[in-house]
């Protein structure tokens, strides 16, 4: 079984998203919900054309995940926090 690693991004109208892991297969929707639900479908659409081409399942390079926080400063002044 692989587990690919999905990046979802809010849009004006839905979600998006991604997966590293598998090059050019994207999926959209009203929701994230939904959005995952077509995410899984492409991805398994995907790799069964890749199959029937005879071409290699990709495996899964993302293995951990993490959010490191950041904080800028403007350069006029190093201790008023911008963001």
């Amino acid at each position: 079984m692989y587990k690919y690693f999905i990046i979802f991004e809010k849009t004006k109208t839905g979600y998006s998203a991604y997966s590293p892991d598998v090059p050019g297969c994207i999926a959209t929707g009203k929701t994230k919900k939904s959005t995952e639900k077509n995410m899984k479908e492409a991805i398994e659409f995907h790799i069964e054309g890749l199959l029937q081409e005879g071409l290699k399942i990709p495996k899964p390079m993302v293995s951990d995940v993490e959010f490191v926080n950041f904080k800028f400063y403007k350069k006029s002044d190093k201790h008023q926090a911008v963001a």
